[in-house]
């Protein structure tokens, strides 16, 4: 999206969208990228809303400048994008500000905004973090509709491996600014092979938890300072399978098994795995990075 306000800047890799690096359009076809081709729905919608304009003019103006429709075309078409994403009374909503929205009905019409030039890719940054258990259900469901009505991919970032389970197909978790572990959602849930995920999973609570004294495992230490340059496997200072040699490996991810990969080469869990017995830590190595294991 080019968002980066200076004096931030991208240092290397490539965005790219239909055999094209985002990172290089100009002027005019980043406009017209931002316009058609992806929509975006931000962690906060009344951060995103402007709050001396009522909700409806700020549809509508998306809709005149993107879809180049007259005034009165503009609003009709609002008032059916509030209707669509489930606002009762769109006709009343039209006119009402952001501050008398509630924040599920504000992300709604951040919904509205970011579907009304029928993007093929939505962003969406958190969208159900600031919302109750309910109205995430009700959000979800609705971007899932949308997807699938208009042929529309999305890609979520979220904490919540809740709404990861409910909304996405493939999962990419992170660490440190790298991607650890990448693959389908039920693969990477019930086999995780970095030590981060499992770690990350091994948090959760689970729903017969009422009355158990037990704590979750915790991870020792902190997370990195993105500023800071770590060799090797970032998560190393905080894994506790790590061994000599961690500090001289790529970040880079390597195929584990069917469309799933992980940039972890020690693999503690690869013999689990494969065998179906308890989880085995991995012997220390000296000298040399760890070699990877194959399953």
């Amino acid at each position: 999206m080019q968002l980066v306000p200076e004096p931030g800047r991208v240092a290397s890799g490539a965005v790219r969208f239909d055999g094209e690096d985002v990172l290089t359009l100009g002027k005019s076809k980043l406009r017209d990228f931002r316009a058609h081709s992806v929509g975006m729905i931000y962690q906060n919608p009344f951060g995103s809303l402007n709050p001396t304009m009522r909700v409806g003019a700020q549809i509508a103006e998306t809709l005149k400048v993107n879809r180049g429709l007259k005034r009165d075309a503009a609003k009709k078409e609002a008032v059916a994008l509030l209707d669509r994403v489930g606002i009762e009374d769109p006709e009343r909503r039209y006119r009402a500000y952001p501050h008398e929205l509630s924040g599920g009905m504000a992300q709604r019409v951040m919904i509205a905004i970011a579907t009304a030039s029928s993007p093929r890719l939505m962003l969406a940054d958190e969208p159900t973090t600031a919302l109750d258990v309910t109205t995430q259900a009700q959000i979800l469901k609705l971007l899932g509709q949308m997807r699938a009505e208009e042929g529309m991919a999305m890609l979520l970032v979220s904490h919540d491996f809740g709404v990861i389970a409910q909304a996405c197909d493939r999962v990419a978790v992170m660490y440190g600014g790298h991607i650890v572990e990448t693959g389908p959602v039920e693969t990477i849930y019930h086999n995780p092979e970095h030590p981060y995920t499992r770690a990350l999973l091994n948090s959760v609570p689970e729903l017969d938890s009422a009355g158990n004294v037990q704590r979750r495992a915790a991870l020792a230490g902190h997370p990195p300072e993105l500023s800071d340059v770590i060799p090797g496997c970032v998560f190393a200072p905080r894994c506790e399978f790590a061994r000599e040699g961690c500090e001289t490996v790529s970040m880079k991810l390597e195929q584990v098994g069917p469309d799933h990969h992980s940039a972890c080469p020690v693999r503690p869990f690869a013999s689990a795995a494969a065998g179906g017995g308890e989880t085995a830590g991995a012997a220390p190595r000296t000298g040399t990075a760890p070699e990877r294991t194959e399953a």
